[in-house]
């Protein structure tokens, strides 16, 4: 039988590469984990998710298209790590044991995971891990997965990159000091349509806004596009 599990869910590219490796199946034909939940984190108004700023209906209309349940944590920065813990507890008592995660070789990243899966009696789980990042980049694109970029780091790319589509003339264009993956903040997208998804995910972005981050971690400007649910 798979393995219960639930995914780290952030929507962008590389939650969902992991999540396709982790429901193909083996040599048996069964899948390698039973996926039964989306743990997205979100902020405390519960309108915009954390790690990329989507808003709850487009997420949902995602989950839905991928089949899985979304489970949603509120959080400030401050209780996140508690928050998060929290919601693994919760699942851990309805006989989920393992986490999985769609980081690539952030060993920081790795460690808080396992730290909290173990809180909650968990295994960490990381299929992308320690793969190359151009060859993940491909691999999405060649799986015929779509994702558009919404949000950049200033320091990196500018506003005009929001909302391109992440393929091969988006890789060709990316600067040299930026990762074909964004895998260190420099972009993050959200994933809408491939051979996971029932149907493509409708969006449209109704405006790109410049956001500062707080000013005791550098201020640093983010371009971000308001994207919403639905065609235009």
């Amino acid at each position: 039988m798979p393995t219960p599990a639930f995914f780290s869910w952030s929507g962008g590219k590389d939650s969902c590469l992991a999540l396709h490796h982790e429901l193909s199946c083996d040599a048996s034909g069964a899948p390698h984990f039973d996926v039964r939940r989306l743990l997205a984190m979100f902020d405390e108004t519960g309108d915009s998710s954390r790690s990329h700023g989507l808003p709850r209906e487009l997420m949902q209309a995602q989950a839905d298209a991928l089949g899985i349940a979304l489970d949603i944590g509120q959080a400030g920065w401050k209780g996140y790590e508690a928050e998060f813990v929290a919601r693994l507890q919760a699942m851990r008592a309805e006989g989920i044991t393992h986490g999985l995660f769609g980081d690539i070789d952030l060993q920081p990243h790795r460690d808080w995971e396992e730290k909290v899966c173990a809180a909650a009696g968990m295994t960490a789980v990381l299929p992308l891990w320690q793969r190359e990042r151009l060859v993940l980049a491909n691999e999405f694109i060649s799986l015929g997965y779509r994702a558009v970029i919404v949000c950049v780091d200033g320091r990196y790319l500018g506003p005009e990159f929001v909302g391109r589509e992440y393929d091969e003339a988006l890789l060709a264009d990316l600067p040299s000091n930026v990762d074909a993956c964004g895998e260190n903040g420099e972009f993050h997208t959200f994933a809408y349509a491939g051979p996971r998804f029932a149907q493509p995910v409708p969006w449209h972005i109704e405006r790109v806004e410049t956001i500062h981050g707080p000013a005791e971690y550098g201020g640093t400007p983010y371009h971000r596009a308001s994207i919403v649910a639905g065609n235009a």
